[in-house]
C-alpha cells in the first residue's frame, strides 16, 4: 500500500508515523513545500522576543532524522500543484522547478492554512510581516536585527496578536495593538476580554479597539498606520495577525467537496468526498459537537488527534469516528493565562440557544497559603438540563488545569452537576477545599434551581433604576470608596435589622464585589416575603470591568506618581511591606488602612495584593484622607501599591481641596420656580464633576414624594398635612403669578413647547448626575411624611449630615 501525504508539522507528520506504528510493510511518501516538516509553530512569538533564544529549540524533527527513525521518504522544498483522483496521482513541483507524479493508494491532505493579507494601500511596504512558519519568523528576526525598532503595531489582537504583544514588548518595543472589534481575544466574552484589556494597558500596550486599518504609509521614521476613523499610528514594524484562511485551491482543483463554510469537506471517518482522499487539519470543516454545524477550528490539538485516526482509517479501514473539536485554547499574556473552551454567551446568542452563565472570581489555591492569585471563571450552560456549553477563564496560576477539566466535561455532554462531582486533588499550594471549577458548579446550580435569580451585567447597565432598588450589600467603607450610581448601602450583616428600609412592592437588585454577599442577602430577602431579588453575577469587580470604557491612547491619562518606585530609588524613604495577597475586597484596603494609621509621617508602605481592582481603589482612598498614592505596578499577577502617610497639615489641606469641589443646596420651598432652580443649579454643578447634595426640608419635602405612593399608617396630624401638602412635584404652584393654577399650567406648557426639560426631567437627570438627595428627618416627623413618600434613591438625615456635606463644599445656597 502506497500513502501519500501533502503537508507536515502537526497533521502530516503526525499521521506518517501513526501509519508507519501500524505497518511496516507500507511505502509512505510526505511532501512539504517548505524545508521544514515538525516544528514548534506556537513558539515562534517567544523566539522572536527573545524569550527562545536558540532557534533549533524551535525543531521538532529534522527531514533527515524523520526520515532515518521512520523510514518515510521525506520531500521538502516539493509542492504538490495538483491531483487527479481519476488516476490517483499528483504532480509536484521542486523548488528548482522541476515537475514530476507520483502515484498514489490513499491520500491525506494536511495543507493547513494560510496567513490573510488584505489588499490594502502599502500593505506591500518594507517592515510589514504576517508570522504562520518559520521562514515568516527569520524574516521578522532578521528585519529586527537589522533595523531600529522602537514601535511596533500589531493588526489583531487574537491569540497569536497578543503572544507577540508581549514578546515585542519583552524585546524592549512600545507595541500597539488594533483591532476591529470592541475586544481582544474573539473566544471570549466581552466581560472576561474587559479583564485583558486592563491588564495590557497597565503594561504598557496601547489599545485601539474598534478601529479598522485603512492603509499604510512609509515615512522617514518607518511606517505610518491609518486608520478608517482618521487615528494614526506609527511604527517600525508592522505584524499583520488579522486571521488565518484554510487552505482549499488543491482540493478545489480536484473536484472535492467543500463545506458551508468553505472547508474541505469529511465525513466522520475525515473521508473527504473521494473515498481515497483523506483530510486533516486546518483546512477542514466538521461539526460542531455542541451546536452541530460545521465549523472550521485552527488549533494544533485537534489536528494530531485528527492525525491519529485518520492513520488507522487509512491502514485498517474506517474504523474511528471523529468525535470533533470544541475548541480549548489557551494563551499567556504577560502575567495573565487566558484560556476558553466550548462556547461563549455571544455564539450562543448568534447560535440562538438559550442559555444561562455564571461569573466566579476565586483564589488559584487557599487563600492562607503564600502565592494565592485571582482566578476569574465564566460557564456557559443550558437552561433546561444543565448541560455545559462552554467556560473561559482568566488568571494566573492553575488556569490549564481547570480549562482541561471543564472540557472534559463538555466533551462527554456533561452538566453542571458534573463540576460538582469531580475529585480534586486538594492541599493547600495547589487548590482549596472548594475548588473553583466545583464553586462555578455550585452557583450555576443555584441558578438553576431558582435559589438565586442572577441580574447580568448588561441587564443592570440598561435597566431602569427608577423601577428597582438598588443594594450595595458591601461594608460601608467600600461603598464610600465607589458604587455603582443610584446604589443604596445596606451592608449585609445589617441586612436583617435594617430590611424594613428595602421596599418589597418592586424589584430589588443586589450587589457586592464579587457575588457571594448578594447572594447571601438575596437568601435571606427572600426568605422574608420578597419576590422579586436578582443578584449581579460576578459583583462590582465584572461590572466595572465590562463598563469602564478603553481609551484611545491619545486620550489615556497615566496615574501620576511622585516616584516611579521605592526600590531602587535612593530619594525614597524606607517602606514598609504589607502582604494582602489571597485576600478578597475590602481585606486588602483594610489591611491598608490598618497599615496607615501604624505609620508616621512621612512614612511609606507598600502593600502587595492580588485583588485587580485594589490600585483603583487604594488610589480614592488616598483621595478622600489627604494621604499620598504614589505608584502601582503588577508582576507575576500581584499588584504593588505604594503610598505615603502624609502630614496632620496635609491631610486637612487635603480635605479643605475636596471641599472647594463641592455644592449644597438647601430646599426649602415647594414654589415650582424655585424647585426648579434648584434642580438647574443642582445639574450644572454636577456636570462639572462636583460633589453635589441637596437637602430637603419642610415644605422642599413635596419636590421629591412619588406620584404613586404605598398605604402608610400616619397619625391625625400627619393626615391633616397630608391633605393640606401638594401630593407631588406635579401639583407645586409658581411663588408669583400663579393666577389660581393658571400660571403653572402656562409655565409648563411654555416649557415643553421650548423644548426645556420639565420639574420631574431634571430632578432625573439630577439623580442620574449623582447628586445626592438628602431629606430633613425632622422635618418629615413635624409634617408626618413618611420615607416610603419619598423617591427610593432618597436617603434620611439630620442636620449633622447636612453639616458634614456643608463642611465638604464651599458653596451653600438656601432656597
Amino acid at each position: 500500500m502506497k500513502y501519500v501525504i501533502v503537508g507536515g508539522v502537526a497533521g502530516g507528520a503526525t499521521a506518517a508515523t501513526r501509519i508507519r506504528r501500524n505497518t511496516e510493510k507500507a511505502e509512505i511518501i510526505l511532501f512539504e513545500r517548505g524545508e521544514y516538516i515538525s516544528y514548534a509553530n506556537c513558539g515562534l512569538p517567544y523566539y522572536i522576543g527573545g524569550v527562545i533564544q536558540e532557534r533549533d529549540r524551535l525543531f521538532v524533527q529534522t527531514p533527515e532524522a524523520f526520515s532515518t527513525r521512520f523510514r518515510i521518504d521525506v520531500r521538502v522544498r516539493s509542492e504538490v500543484m495538483a491531483i487527479d483522483t481519476a488516476r490517483k496521482e499528483v504532480k509536484v513541483r521542486t523548488s528548482d522547478g522541476k515537475e514530476y507524479t507520483e502515484t498514489y493508494d490513499k491520500l491525506l491532505l494536511s495543507p493547513g492554512a494560510s496567513p490573510v493579507r488584505p489588499p490594502l494601500p502599502g500593505i506591500d511596504n518594507e517592515g510589514i510581516f504576517t508570522l504562520r512558519n518559520v521562514a515568516d519568523t527569520d524574516r521578522i528576526k532578521t528585519y529586527m536585527q537589522s533595523h531600529e525598532i522602537k514601535k511596533a503595531v500589531i493588526v489583531g489582537g487574537g491569540f497569536i496578536g497578543l503572544e507577540m504583544a508581549e514578546n515585542l514588548h519583552h524585546a524592549g518595543i512600545e507595541v500597539a495593538v488594533v483591532e476591529m472589534a470592541d475586544q481582544v481575544m474573539g473566544p471570549i466574552d466581552f466581560s472576561m476580554a474587559a479583564l485583558v484589556h486592563g491588564h495590557l494597558q497597565q503594561k504598557g500596550v496601547k489599545l485601539y479597539l474598534k478601529q479598522a486599518v485603512e492603509a499604510f504609509e512609509k515615512t522617514d521614521s518607518g511606517l505610518r498606520v491609518k486608520f478608517q476613523s482618521g487615528l494614526q499610528a506609527e511604527a517600525q514594524l508592522v505584524i499583520l495577525s488579522i486571521g488565518v484562511r484554510a487552505e482549499t485551491h488543491l482540493a478545489v482543483e480536484a473536484g472535492l467537496k467543500l463545506g458551508e463554510m468553505k472547508g474541505i469537506y469529511v465525513n466522520e471517518y475525515l473521508q473527504t468526498s473521494d473515498e481515497s482522499v483523506y483530510a486533516v487539519g486546518d483546512a477542514i470543516e466538521y461539526p460542531h459537537p455542541i451546536t452541530g454545524k460545521p465549523w472550521l477550528n485552527f488549533l494544533a490539538g485537534p489536528a494530531n488527534r485528527q492525525a491519529r485516526i485518520v492513520a488507522d482509517n487509512m491502514t485498517f479501514g474506517n474504523r474511528v469516528k471523529y468525535e470533533g473539536s470544541i475548541g480549548t485554547a489557551i494563551a499567556k499574556v504577560f502575567d495573565l493565562t487566558v484560556a476558553s473552551t466550548g462556547l461563549p454567551a455571544k455564539r450562543l446568542k448568534v447560535f440562538g440557544m438559550p442559555y444561562l452563565s455564571a461569573t466566579i472570581h476565586s483564589g488559584s489555591h487557599a487563600g492562607y497559603y503564600p502565592g494565592s492569585l485571582q482566578m476569574d471563571i465564566k460557564i456557559t450552560f443550558s437552561p433546561e438540563d444543565g448541560r455545559l456549553y462552554g467556560a473561559q477563564i482568566v488568571g494566573y496560576n492553575g488556569v490549564d488545569k481547570r480549562i482541561d477539566e471543564y472540557a472534559l466535561v463538555i466533551k462527554q455532554k456533561g452538566t453542571v452537576y458534573d463540576l460538582m462531582q469531580l475529585e480534586h486533588a486538594y492541599a493547600p499550594p495547589f487548590s482549596s477545599a472548594k475548588d473553583p471549577v466545583a464553586v462555578s458548579g455550585y452557583v450555576a446550580g443555584n441558578i438553576l434551581n431558582g435559589k438565586m435569580t442572577p441580574l447580568y451585567w448588561r441587564e443592570l447597565q440598561q435597566a431602569d433604576l427608577t423601577k428597582v432598588t438598588l443594594v450595595d450589600v458591601r461594608t460601608k467603607d467600600e461603598y464610600e470608596l465607589g458604587h455603582i450610581p443610584g446604589a443604596v448601602n445596606v451592608p449585609l450583616d445589617e441586612m436583617r435589622s435594617r430590611m424594613k428600609e428595602i421596599p418589597s412592592d418592586k424589584p430589588v437588585f443586589l450587589y457586592c464585589g464579587v457575588g457571594l454577599r448578594g447572594y447571601l442577602a438575596s437568601n435571606i430577602l427572600k426568605e422574608n416575603g420578597y419576590k422579586d431579588v436578582r443578584n449581579l453575577i460576578g459583583g462590582i469587580k465584572t461590572y466595572n470591568a465590562a463598563v469602564t470604557p478603553v481609551c484611545q491612547p491619545e486620550e489615556a491619562c497615566a496615574v501620576a506618581c511622585s516616584c516611579e518606585t521605592a526600590e531602587g530609588n535612593s530619594d525614597c524613604k524606607k517602606v514598609h511591606v504589607v502582604d494582602a495577597c489571597g485576600i478578597q475586597c475590602p481585606g486588602p484596603i483594610l489591611r491598608l488602612k490598618k497599615g496607615m494609621e501604624e505609620l508616621k509621617a512621612g512614612e511609606q508602605m507598600e502593600i502587595h495584593a492580588t485583588d485587580a481592582g485594589f490600585p483603583r481603589d487604594a488610589e480614592a482612598w488616598c483621595r478622600t484622607t489627604g494621604n499620598r498614592f504614589l505608584s502601582s505596578k503588577s508582576e507575576g499577577g500581584i499588584y504593588k501599591v505604594v503610598v505615603e502617610k502624609a502630614t496632620p497639615c496635609a491631610i486637612e489641606a487635603s480635605r479643605q481641596d475636596v471641599g472647594e469641589k463641592g455644592k449644597t443646596f438647601i430646599l426649602f420651598s415647594d414654589d415650582l420656580d424655585k424647585t426648579l432652580a434648584t434642580f438647574v443649579l443642582a445639574n450644572g454643578a454636577a456636570a462639572t464633576g462636583k460633589k453635589v447634595t441637596i437637602f430637603f426640608t419642610f415644605w422642599g419635602l413635596n419636590a421629591i414624594k412619588k406620584e404613586r405612593k404605598p398605604s402608610v399608617q400616619k397619625d391625625i396630624f400627619g393626615k391633616m398635612f397630608g391633605m393640606m401638602l401638594p401630593s407631588s412635584s406635579r401639583k407645586l404652584k409658581l411663588s408669583k403669578m400663579n393666577m389660581g393654577g393658571m400660571g403653572t399650567k402656562m409655565m409648563r406648557y411654555i416649557m415643553n413647547r421650548k423644548g426645556i426639560d420639565s420639574l420631574e426631567s431634571l430632578r432625573q437627570q439630577a439623580i442620574d448626575n449623582g447628586v445626592e438627595f438628602i431629606a430633613c428627618q425632622m422635618s418629615m416627623d413635624v409634617m408626618g411624611v413618611k420615607k416610603e413618600e419619598l423617591l427610593d434613591n432618597v436617603t434620611i438625615g439630620g442636620v449633622a449630615t447636612y453639616m458634614d456635606r456643608a463642611e465638604e463644599a464651599n458653596v451653600n445656597l438656601f432656597i
